[in-house]
């Protein structure tokens, strides 16, 4: 089978050649989402000369069933943005949503305080944002995402990714004002296909990547 990517790295610099042709320069914000997001949004932020950042998504799990969310969380500056999910909610209590989120809440916020090394977040508001994540498979953490920036009233709102299923872009694609997606395989099983190395993303090598991108001019 035929993987298009050596890396995340690898699939960060294929993106950020067909981003150079839709992104105008100018006032441009690369999230990548943690963990595996980072990594590929690194040379798109060096390619469009942006600022780039981290957004961290937790997804808020039945206590019983902890697969089926009840709702997300990011972390998009100084308060973190919940997003409900109310045909899963009608089968639980109130308290155990706001148990989850409390919990979920902090875990958020440490690993922000971990991945950022007590740097404010960047603002938002007015500026071109391109959320990046190594692929789509649900899109449920990506759609999170994106409700919880909208929040925020970028300019403009850009989904950006190496791989996904066709079904899953197209659906997402409809929620932003512009999505790329480098590869859509017909048999789209998993993320990890398109990569030769899917190694996955440590905390350390996260927190590399965006000292190393906050340190520059």
């Amino acid at each position: 089978m035929r993987r298009p990517y050596e890396d995340r790295d690898d699939a960060g610099r294929a993106l950020a050649e067909l981003l150079s042709e839709r992104v105008e320069p100018g006032d441009v914000l690369v999230l990548g989402l943690a963990r595996g997001g980072v990594p590929v949004a690194a040379p798109i932020a060096d390619a469009l000369d942006a600022t780039l950042d981290v957004l961290v998504v937790r997804k808020l799990g039945l206590p019983d069933q902890p697969e089926l969310a009840m709702g997300a969380i990011a972390g998009t500056g100084a308060e973190v943005q919940v997003i409900r999910n109310e045909s899963v909610l009608i089968h639980a209590d109130e308290w155990a949503f706001e148990e989850v989120l409390e919990l979920e809440t902090a875990e958020l916020r440490r690993r922000e305080a971990l991945y950022r090394g007590g740097r404010a977040a960047p603002p938002i508001r007015g500026r071109v944002v391109i959320l990046v994540d190594d692929g789509l498979a649900t899109g449920s953490t990506m759609r999170a995402a994106i409700q919880a920036v909208r929040r925020e009233e970028p300019a403009q709102l850009v989904v950006a990714v190496p791989v996904g299923g066709p079904s899953t872009c197209r659906s997402l694609s409809r929620e932003v004002d512009d999505l790329v997606c480098a590869w859509m395989p017909n048999h789209f099983y998993a993320v990890g296909q398109a990569y030769r190395d899917f190694t996955p993303v440590s905390d350390k090598e996260l927190e590399h990547i965006l000292s190393t991108h906050a340190s520059r001019p």
